[in-house]
């Protein structure tokens, strides 16, 4: 039988890193409900062994060692015979590293924030080089977000922003060419949310990323050349990950619809892929990366074999049926998602409808067991579970992205809608045993549907927008929250598009019980978006209950706070439907 705990102490990999040489993954892989994170090594014939508790590995360019970090501060270098050394110590925190042929670059701030913060003055993090002569600066003049070094042993690609905060940083991205000498060469301004730089050889060597698409802050991602701009323009489907190679020709990981694949930026496809894959990385001739399927579990796949088996006790377990589910919108665009049917019994069954965050995110066919209780721990629990990816989601390329550009909750409700009304007509689902569940914009969702329909017996808003307006002044993303919102609260007295759009203005209208679930240390949707809500459900007198969790941000970190949501989530849909 699954429990809450087997979920939580399971171990799931985070990233993967190939040697140069083509010869080790170097990976990392923690428990679900603890935040502590061990580097792993697998390769050849030799089976995964532990090298160190840490994050971030990343390999010296002579593959025979790697760097990785210790609690944010003391970055490490230890060889695969196990010898380990710390580099360095910086008390401010460190962003991110590079090894290079000589030292080691690294990105930090000059010294950890104040205790009293002066919001409006900038605490730019800087490219650092440390080496034999010591630590010095090699660029400082902006917050240095993300550096990749050229192949052979070349310059420095680093992305910059105008802030260290998201808004305004990432609305002012810039591009530079610094050498190992401190030499600088600026490439001048990027494309708003850029991240990912590589470097690409077109005749020469060029940087490119992944950025937003224009005009929309909303509206999807595209990868750009520094030279020739968009490269993906018109692709049917998203570009996710950038992956340098050697030959100068980078890897595009691609999200297209439920599955993935894997592509050169200049020619063409390597590999398609059935469901999730990500965190991918190369070296030599060798690709390793994080592959999940509806059968099975994520785990590190290298030269196209799976190395590690972190779940092995899912396969004593008869889970739910995960189908693909394609259906036509009201207005006959075509639509998919899954479906997951409990693996005993025959329907109509009580039904829950599970909305993704974002909007920009999508449902893979993946395992569907996580940190946030998911599609397969309610399956066991007897519900059909529907999981649909509506207009705004990743994978079908630009337009589909940005139609919920300033009109949240419009099209993507119906859509979301239109697919209940058939799982209801087939028989799958019982239509006076409906619930609805989300986190975050999938928060945002549940708290929608039930402001503007009474099918639902039950709903659970997890970190949910209530309030598009609050959002803007409060949360990490601001303008980015704007543009979904479609205004902010500083442009007059209004009326504002975002009133229209916010689950406040419909509470008078809410008969569905609700549990709402929120973070107390949450900076991307802060908890105040939630306590407006359960003050205007007191206030209307509706059956509700308001969980809070002290510590937690965004996502659940803490081991008994994740069980706890688990156990809550089924005890209320069980109270319900």
């Amino acid at each position: 039988m699954l429990t809450a705990e087997m979920i939580v102490d399971s171990w799931i990999p985070m990233t993967t890193a190939v040697s140069p040489d083509g010869r080790w993954v170097a990976y990392t892989q923690r428990q679900v409900g603890r935040p502590v994170s061990e580097v792993w090594l697998a390769g050849g014939d030799h089976p995964p062994r532990r090298l160190a508790v840490g994050t971030d590995p990343r390999w010296d360019p002579d593959s025979l060692s790697l760097c990785y970090l210790v609690d944010g501060v003391e970055l490490h270098r230890i060889t695969l015979s196990g010898t380990d050394i710390v580099l360095v110590n910086w008390p401010a925190g460190i962003d991110s590293h590079l090894p290079l042929v000589d030292g080691v670059a690294f990105v930090a701030a000059d010294s950890p924030a104040p205790e009293i913060e002066v919001r409006s003055v900038v605490r730019p993090s800087r490219l650092r080089l440390a080496d034999s002569s010591g630590i010095r600066v090699l660029y400082g003049d902006r917050h240095v977000a993300e550096v990749a070094q050229q192949p052979g042993g070349g310059p420095l690609a680093v992305l910059t922003w105008s802030s260290h905060e998201v808004d305004p940083g990432l609305l002012s991205p810039s591009l530079h060419v610094v050498s190992l000498s401190g030499e600088v060469r600026d490439l001048g301004p990027a494309v708003v949310g850029a991240h990912s730089p590589v470097w690409r050889l077109v005749g020469d060597w060029r940087v490119a990323y992944l950025a937003h698409t224009p005009p929309s802050l909303q509206s999807g991602t595209a990868v750009y050349d520094v030279v020739d701009g968009n490269l993906t323009a018109g692709l049917p489907a998203c570009p996710v990950e950038l992956v340098q190679m050697a030959d100068g020709d980078p890897l595009v990981v691609v999200a297209s619809g439920l599955d993935t694949f894997v592509r050169r930026l200049s020619g063409p496809v390597v590999s398609r892929h059935t469901g999730l894959v990500e965190a991918v990385s190369a070296g030599g001739e060798s690709v390793a990366a994080i592959v999940s399927t509806a059968d099975d579990p994520p785990d590190v796949h290298f030269r196209g074999v799976r190395v590690t088996d972190l779940r092995p006790w899912t396969r004593d377990i008869e889970w739910g049926t995960q189908r693909r589910f394609s259906y036509q919108a009201s207005d006959g665009l075509e639509l998919e998602g899954l479906l997951i049917l409990p693996p005993v019994g025959t329907g109509p069954f009580p039904l829950v409808t599970i909305v993704h965050g974002g909007p920009y995110d999508r449902f893979a066919d993946q395992f569907g067991l996580h940190w946030v209780p998911s599609g397969q721990w309610l399956a066991l629990a007897g519900y059909a579970v529907f999981l649909p990816n509506p207009r705004g989601s990743q994978g079908r390329g630009h337009e589909f992205a940005t139609t919920v550009t300033g009109a949240v909750g419009q099209e993507e409700w119906t859509d979301i809608l239109t697919g209940i009304d058939l799982l209801v007509a087939d028989g799958v689902a019982d239509a006076a045993r409906l619930g609805i569940y989300g986190w975050s914009h999938g928060g945002f969702m549940a708290a929608w549907a039930i402001g503007h329909s009474n099918r639902f017996a039950a709903a659970i808003m997890g970190a949910g927008v209530t309030d598009w307006g609050m959002l803007v002044g409060s949360g990490e993303w601001g303008m980015f929250e704007a543009s979904l919102g479609g205004s902010t609260g500083w442009e007059g007295v209004g009326p504002h598009r975002h009133d229209e759009l916010s689950p406040i203005s419909y509470a008078a209208n809410v008969r569905t019980p609700v549990l709402i679930v929120h973070g107390a240390a949450d900076t991307n949707v802060p908890v105040a978006q939630s306590e407006y809500f359960h003050r205007a459900l007191r206030y209307y007198g509706v059956e509700h209950e308001f969980v809070v969790y002290p510590r937690e941000g965004h996502s659940f970190r803490e081991r008994e706070h994740q069980v706890d949501l688990h156990h809550r989530v089924r005890e209320w849909f069980g109270r319900w439907l």
